[in-house]
Formats: C-alpha cells, sequence, structure tokens
C-alpha cells in the first residue's frame, strides 16, 4: 500500500539565547541587568564592552521558506545559532518546495528567502513570465534520496538483508512519498520506483509509482515512520539523519535533492535575509549541515545575476 502525505505547513519562530536551566528570578535578574548595563557602566571601564558587544547585535525577523526536509535542521539547530550570531531571529515556513514556490507567485504569504530542494522550483521565480521574484539562486548542498523504515516494523529486517524494492512490493507493506506536484522529494521517489521496475522486470512498482489511495495531508512523514503508520517511506537521507531514523540506500538509483537557496526581489527584511544566508552557507552553517551528512557544495554554485556584495565571502561573486 502506497501512502501519500502532505506535510502540513509549520511556523517556527526559533530563539536562541533563553533562560534555560535558571529560575524565573535569575532570568528576570539577567534580563534587568543587561538593559540597565549601558546607562550604568562608564565606556571606559572593562566591564562595559560585553555589554556594548550585545547591545550592537541587531533584532527583528527573516521570513525563511524551506524545503520541509529541512524543517527539523532550521528550527533545532541553525535556528538557535543563527540567532545568538547575529540577533535576528528564524521565522521558517517548511512545505513542499512546490508549495512554497507557489505560495510565493500567489503572495499567500511573503518570503524574505527561499530554500529549495529543487533547482525547478527556484527557476519558476526568475524571469517576467514568472514574476521575477529572483535574479539568482545558488547551489550549496545535496542529499541522496533514500528509503526510512520504521525501526519495529515486521519488515525492517528483510530491508536490512534484502533488496529495497523486493520488499516493498512484499504483501502488507505500507510505503509513504510525497505528492510528487508539491514536492522534489516525491519526484524522486516516483523516478526511483520506476527506474527501478524497468531495470529489475517488476511491474509491481510502476504501480506503486502512480497509486493515488490512502492520501492524508495533516500528519508528518516522520511521526508515521516514528509511529509504525507506515513501514517505509522516501525521504532524503539528511532528513532521515536530523530525525534519527534508519533508513536504506535506493542501489540501482543515483538519485539526490539538490538545495538551492535564493533572495527573494523586494525583501521585506533585507538585511536579516541576507545575514541568513551569510550565516547558511558560512562555516558554522556548514557545520550543522554536515552533521546530518549533507553533500556540501562548497563554494556554492551562483545561477543568474545580482549577488549582493555582502554575500560575496560566501557566494565568490
Amino acid at each position: 500500500m502506497l501512502t501519500f502525505r502532505t506535510s502540513a505547513r509549520r511556523f517556527a519562530v526559533v530563539a536562541g539565547i533563553t533562560c534555560l536551566g535558571l529560575t524565573a528570578a535569575a532570568c528576570s535578574s539577567s534580563s534587568s541587568s543587561s538593559s540597565s548595563a549601558p546607562a550604568s557602566t562608564s565606556p571606559t571601564t572593562s566591564a562595559s564592552a560585553p555589554a556594548s558587544s550585545a547591545a550592537a547585535l541587531p533584532s527583528g525577523d527573516v521570513d525563511v521558506f524551506s524545503a520541509g526536509s529541512l524543517d527539523t535542521l532550521m528550527t533545532k539547530s541553525v535556528g538557535p545559532a543563527f540567532h545568538a550570531a547575529t540577533g535576528y531571529t528564524l521565522v521558517d515556513t517548511s512545505h513542499g518546495s512546490g508549495t512554497l514556490e507557489a505560495d510565493i507567485k500567489d503572495k499567500t504569504a511573503v518570503a524574505d528567502v527561499f530554500v529549495s530542494a529543487s533547482p525547478t522550483d527556484v527557476v519558476g521565480l526568475m524571469g517576467a513570465k514568472n514574476g521575477n521574484w529572483v535574479n539568482w539562486y545558488a547551489d550549496f548542498a545535496a542529499s541522496p534520496e533514500v528509503l526510512g523504515y520504521y525501526p519495529k516494523s515486521k519488515f525492517a529486517k528483510d530491508l536490512q538483508t534484502m533488496p529495497w524494492y523486493k520488499v516493498v512490493t512484499m504483501p502488507g507493506f505500507r510505503l509513504g512519498r510525497t505528492d510528487p506536484s508539491q514536492d522534489p522529494g516525491g519526484v524522486l521517489a516516483a523516478e526511483a520506483l520506476n527506474e527501478t521496475a524497468t531495470a529489475q522486470n517488476l511491474p509491481a512498482l510502476k504501480t506503486l509509482a502512480t497509486e493515488q489511495s490512502d492520501v492524508y495531508s495533516e500528519d508528518p512523514e516522520e511521526a508515521d515512520i516514528q509511529t509504525g503508520q507506515l513501514d517505509g517511506a522516501f525521504m532524503y537521507e539528511a532528513d532521515a539523519n536530523s530525525q534519527a531514523s534508519p533508513y536504506v540506500k535506493l542501489t540501482g538509483t543515483n538519485l539526490a535533492g539538490q538545495y538551492t537557496i535564493a533572495l527573494i526581489n523586494n525583501a521585506p527584511h533585507e538585511a536579516a535575509a541576507e545575514a541568513f544566508i551569510k550565516f547558511l552557507l558560512g562555516p558554522t552553517g556548514q557545520s550543522e549541515m554536515k552533521a546530518d551528512n549533507f553533500e556540501i557544495v562548497s563554494p556554492a554554485k551562483v545561477t543568474g545575476t545580482g549577488v549582493p556584495s555582502a554575500l560575496s565571502s560566501v557566494l565568490g561573486s
């Protein structure tokens, strides 16, 4: 049985500096001291340096539309680290890249930065016929398509010892993939099934690639794997790593998500947007991506023109 899912959009405002582990009184005291320090401390004293540095950080939000496979990375690691380093707060909207592209075009929501899992979706925002939303984009990372699975599934041992394409056709196997009309990962899943069906002479895989039954749109894919609602689901290796899901490689295929990043023209928070792109493509952002085993494209490969000079250090332009 093949199950489609469309990730519910999640809006997460990520703050990296909290008073975790402290009492409410201690947090209040710390906040009070920070706000009063500049007025009460002489600029000639050594104690004034940390307060001045903290006060010098900017503030405000940056609205980032990111591929659903990046949700955990953005909200759990990149967002807090970005806030701590820059003072800006990441507001991340994660969904299928195709859906986010449409939202930008339709003006359903406003974004400063678009991070897609396929160049196709960002190209759809370029040029006069597409609204001139983007002038350039940069390829910055990749991650292979894999098959994540529920560790307690009755098929788990089969997936560890047999070719994936034989296991997913076993009676009762519950297979999930995203909708290819909304998400590049769904496109790759269909390609994997169709390519392998031809190579292995397994018509049942072609059936799985086109089956439309059991469609649902609310539960995130990782929850269905973790709770056992699905036995296996197509996802990116980096996504599987970020959610600690076991997976098997799609032997016989060579498919991967190609991640791009772009600054939306006339972004409402342009300075924060540039700071976010610089952070994500810089050493700390790359370190966070490497922790999930992303394949880093360094330097990031730029397509188009008009890259801001503020980003020359990470884009080489």
